[in-house]
C-alpha cells in the first residue's frame, strides 16, 4: 500500500525480484481481460451449475420419490455427498487457523485460496440437507426462534439439529476470517485500479490505507478469529459424525466416529486443496510463490491424515470381531464381502494404500505424482461415505426389507450441479484480486507486517 521502504529495506527474493515485482506478478492476472480458456471453463462450470438447479427444482416439484429412497435406504446420494462436501470444507479453517496459531509459515502459500474453498465447499453441503427434508418449505423448523407453533419446538435431543448450529457457526466464522484476510489484499489492487474498479475495491477493502494502527487492529483480529476457528475445525466434523455414532445401528454406534471423522475431514480437505492449487499454479504461473516446498508439506499432512483414517478402518473390523456382536459383524462382513464390495476396496485403496507413496520423498514433490494422489483421495473419501451409508442401510435387521441402491438422474444431477456451483465460485474469486494475498502472506512474515508494493 502507502508504506515507504528505503531501497537498503527493499531486499530481493524469490528468485531475485522485488517486492513491487512480485506484486505485478500476482496482481497482473486479475487485471488482464479474462483469457478464453478460462472463459470457456466459466460457461461449462456454470452450465453444470445451472443443470444442478433445474435438479433441485424439479425435487422440490416432484419430491423426494424423484430420488431412489426407499423403506430401507432413507440416506442415500444426498447425505453422502452432505458429508464429502463438509470434509472438503475442514482443509481451509485448519490452514489457516491452527497453522497460523502455531506459526508454520509453510501455509502461506496456499491459506486464502484454502479458506476460499471453505466457505464454497459449506455452500455446497449445506444444500442436501434443505432439500432432503422433502417440503423445503419447512426448514424454517429446525430453527428455534420465539413462536406460537406450540409443540412443533425442534428437538434438542437430534445430532440433525446440533447440524445447524455447527455448520451455521462454522461457515460464519470462516467467513470473517477469509474476509479479514482479503481486506488489505483488496486494498492492494485499489491502489493500482482505476474508475468504478477502484471505487468498489476501496468499498472492499474498507479504505484500508496501511498505516501501523489498521496493521495492529488487523493482526490482533486475525488472532481473535484463528482462536474461536480452532475449535470449530475438531467440532464441526465431529458433531456430523454424532448424525450417526449416536444411532443404534449396527456400523454407525460406535466411538470411533467422531476423531475418525475428523482425520478424514482433513484428509480429503488438504486433497482438494492441492488439486486446486496446482491447477492454479500452472494457469496463474506462480511456481515461485506456490513452491514444491508447501506441496512437500500438505503431501505429509495428507500421509499422515490418510494412515490415522487407516488405522480407524482396522480398528472398526476388529472392534467387530472382539465386541461378539452378531449384528456388528455382519455389517462389517457385509461391507467387504456383499454385494458393495466394489465401494469398500474403492475406498480402502485409495485413502489407505495409494497415500502411502508420500513415504518416499522424490514422489512427495512431485507435481504430476501429487495431482493424481489428490483426485484419488477425494474419490475416496466419497466412497468412504457412501460405504457408511448405503451398505449399512441395504442391509438391515429383516431380510425381507433388503434392497440395493443406486441413484436416479436427479441425484446424479444435483451432485454434478454442486460441482459446478463449486468451480464457478472458485473461478470467480482468483479472478476478483485476491491472488494478491500469495505475495503479501509471504511478504508479513519477512518484514514484520508492513505493506509495499
Amino acid at each position: 500500500m502507502s508504506a515507504v521502504v528505503s531501497p537498503v529495506r527493499r531486499p530481493l527474493i524469490e528468485g531475485n525480484k522485488t517486492y513491487h515485482q512480485i506484486t505485478e506478478d500476482l496482481c497482473s492476472p486479475t487485471e488482464r481481460t479474462p483469457s478464453r480458456a478460462w472463459v470457456i471453463a466459466f460457461i461449462i462450470a456454470v452450465a453444470t451449475m445451472a443443470y444442478g438447479f433445474f435438479c433441485i427444482g424439479w425435487t422440490i416439484w416432484m419430491g423426494t420419490g424423484s430420488w431412489n429412497l426407499n423403506r430401507t435406504i432413507g440416506w442415500g446420494y444426498d447425505i453422502t455427498n452432505f458429508v464429502w462436501w463438509i470434509g472438503i470444507g475442514h482443509a481451509g479453517t485448519l490452514i489457516s487457523a491452527i497453522l497460523m496459531l502455531f506459526r508454520q509459515r509453510w501455509r502461506t502459500g496456499v491459506n486464502r485460496a484454502a479458506e476460499a474453498m471453505t466457505i464454497f465447499a459449506v455452500i455446497c453441503a449445506a444444500i442436501f440437507p434443505l432439500i432432503h427434508v422433502g417440503r423445503i418449505w419447512v426448514v424454517f423448523y429446525f430453527f428455534p426462534y420465539p413462536n406460537v407453533r406450540g409443540p412443533l419446538w425442534p428437538n434438542f435431543n437430534s445430532p440433525l439439529l446440533w447440524d445447524v448450529f455447527a455448520i451455521s457457526t462454522y461457515f460464519s466464522v470462516s467467513l470473517l476470517f477469509w474476509y479479514t484476510g482479503l481486506v488489505p489484499d483488496f486494498a492492494t489492487v485499489r491502489n493500482r485500479a482505476t474508475g468504478l474498479r477502484k471505487k468498489i475495491y476501496n468499498f472492499l477493502s474498507f479504505g484500508w490505507t496501511g498505516s501501523a494502527k489498521h496493521w495492529s487492529r488487523w493482526e490482533s483480529l486475525s488472532l481473535v478469529l484463528a482462536g474461536l476457528s480452532t475449535p470449530l475445525v475438531l467440532s464441526v466434523h465431529t458433531i456430523v459424525s454424532f448424525d450417526f455414532a449416536t444411532s443404534v445401528i449396527p456400523g454407525w454406534h460406535t466411538t470411533i466416529f467422531p476423531p475418525y471423522f475428523v482425520a478424514g475431514a482433513i484428509f480429503s480437505g488438504f486433497a482438494m486443496v492441492l488439486t486446486l492449487m496446482l491447477i492454479t499454479r500452472k494457469i496463474l504461473k506462480l511456481e515461485e510463490y506456490i513452491t514444491l516446498e508447501h506441496i512437500e508439506s500438505m503431501n505429509k499432512v495428507i500421509l499422515v491424515t490418510g494412515t490415522i483414517v487407516g488405522v480407524a478402518y482396522l480398528t472398526e473390523l476388529f472392534i467387530a470381531w472382539y465386541s461378539g456382536y452378531v449384528y456388528e459383524q455382519f455389517a462389517f462382513f457385509n461391507r467387504a464381502m456383499g454385494v458393495y464390495w466394489w465401494s469398500y476396496f474403492g475406498m480402502m485403496a485409495c485413502n489407505v494404500i495409494s497415500p502411502q507413496i508420500f513415504w518416499v520423498k522424490k514422489f512427495r514433490r512431485s507435481v504430476l505424482v501429487t495431482f493424481i494422489m489428490s483426485i484419488f483421495v477425494n474419490i475416496g473419501m466419497w466412497f468412504e461415505r457412501f460405504v457408511i451409508i448405503a451398505t449399512t442401510l441395504a442391509r438391515d435387521y429383516l431380510p425381507s426389507s433388503w434392497s440395493y441402491y443406486y441413484p436416479t438422474w436427479v441425484e446424479i444431477g444435483i451432485f454434478i450441479g454442486t460441482i459446478g456451483l463449486f468451480f464457478t465460485l472458485y473461478m470467480i474469486f482468483y479472478k476478483s484480486g485476491s491472488g494478491s494475498s500469495y505475495c503479501r502472506s509471504k511478504i508479513y512474515i519477512k518484514i514484520g507486517w508492513q505493506s509495499i508494493c
